[in-house]
């Protein structure tokens, strides 16, 4: 009896064997993508390669070679476009609404408000072929964390998110919700990230990390758009800023810092961040010291135009103009010398400020700034990939690799404007547009 159950299950175990592999060599067959590309750029190697064939299994690149016939299997044409790995921005700000002349917008809606015009954000950016994105802090704390969600979830479309879950900044900070009456209280879950000292921001820290944050966000100096606040003022010594760093380094995760000011720069750097936001101010000491410690510069170098010209047109404040006037040059000069020192420079443009989707319009200014067009598309691409320590998985049309792909018209290294001319994306593996 106990040798005719145990056969019987043997048998059965057998069938369900032959049947999984069975259907799992057909899913893997069925995954099966191939794409011609009529050019598609090498960006590990600086080359412009012709006629390639790139197939993909699943979610992952499998190989890349010279297009010589048509094997088997579900084709995207991409032979009259240049092709590119995915776009990636270090520094945008998905939730919520972009920025307006009311200090008061961010209490006009709701959390799940945020979310919601969140999801058309995410859904622009990624059919402008930004398929990844390190979004930077968000005013409800763990808004940003949702939107992710949703996307790695396959609830809506959008980029892969990094996220930061809330700024940590001190009272009153380039982080905080200003410019109201003393006797107005701002929400706390407008106020998750503030921290006065070396213990709070600790606290802060695995506060953060346990919500799902992904990296950490330090504002290390006023800001430009943060009534009340100065951008040239260093708001946390290096001391508190080395004490967020060494925290999250216990959980394997970086810290950004969004610093203007040349004190907050080096402090920051001293510190041990990752990458320093915006940089206003960088002067040649910070440059030499980024350069020594490998710090990766994320500098807005579009927004300043957009800032001037919607904010005249719209009437933001005088204080505001102010600031954006103060910076913006001396912003693009100091990119300028980071780039000539040999800087690691990724891409980041600061969305939300201006309309998500229009993100590749900061390269001709990168390009204007002195990077070549190469080293331009390596910033939104490998350099992002290598800032994120993803360089493995992402940034690069290569083996082993996600497949994140997009079209764009034209030659990008003779006209960079051309990113702005998306014809397909294709992230993961999934079409997600085909013009």
């Amino acid at each position: 009896m106990t040798h005719s159950i145990s056969l019987r299950r043997f048998k059965s175990t057998l069938v369900a064997a032959v049947l999984f592999g069975l259907t799992f060599a057909c899913s893997t067959q069925a995954e099966t993508l191939w794409v011609r590309a009529g050019k598609l750029i090498d960006v590990e190697r600086g080359r412009v390669l012709e006629n390639q064939a790139i197939r993909i299994d699943g979610e992952r690149i499998v190989a890349v070679a010279d297009h010589k016939n048509d094997p088997s299997g579900r084709w995207v044409d991409w032979s009259g476009y240049t092709v590119l790995p995915g776009l990636m921005d270090m520094h945008t700000h998905l939730v919520g609404s972009i920025m307006s002349s009311e200090i008061a917008a961010p209490l006009y809606s709701s959390a799940a408000e945020d979310v919601l015009k969140g999801v058309e954000n995410a859904r622009r950016t990624l059919r402008a072929g930004f398929t990844t994105v390190r979004d930077v802090g968000c005013y409800r704390a763990f808004t940003d964390v949702a939107l992710r969600n949703a996307i790695d979830g396959g609830i809506v479309d959008g980029p892969r998110m990094f996220v930061a879950g809330a700024y940590i900044t001190v009272s009153g900070g380039g982080g905080e919700v200003t410019g109201f009456a003393p006797d107005v209280v701002v929400p706390e879950e407008m106020r998750r990230g503030v921290a006065n000292s070396e213990i709070e921001i600790r606290q802060r820290v695995r506060e953060l990390i346990g919500g799902g944050a992904t990296f950490i966000k330090v504002i290390a100096t006023g800001a430009v758009l943060t009534a009340g606040t100065t951008p040239g003022a260093a708001e946390y010594s290096e001391a508190e800023i080395r004490a967020a760093v060494d925290e999250a380094a216990q959980y394997g995760i970086f810290v950004t810092a969004h610093a203007h000011g040349a004190e907050g720069i080096k402090r920051a750097v001293r510190a041990g961040v990752r990458s320093v936001e915006h940089a206003s101010y960088l002067d040649d000491e910070g440059i030499a010291l980024m350069k020594k410690h490998g710090t990766w510069l994320v500098a807005d170098i579009y927004n300043g135009d957009y800032i001037a010209e919607t904010g005249r047109r719209d009437h933001w404040s005088e204080e505001i103009m102010r600031k954006n006037d103060e910076t913006t040059q001396q912003q693009r000069d100091g990119f300028a010398k980071a780039v000539k020192a040999g800087v690691r420079i990724a891409f980041g443009t600061d969305s939300g400020v201006y309309p998500h989707g229009d993100n590749a319009r900061q390269f001709a200014y990168m390009v204007r700034y002195g990077l070549t067009p190469m080293d331009a598309i390596r910033s939104a691409t490998l350099g992002s990939a290598q800032l994120l320590a993803k360089e493995r998985e992402l940034g690069s049309i290569s083996a082993g690799k996600l497949a994140d792909l997009i079209a764009v018209e034209g030659d990008p290294l003779l006209d960079i404007d051309k990113l702005r001319q998306v014809r397909g994306v294709i992230k993961a593996g999934r079409q997600i547009r085909l013009d």
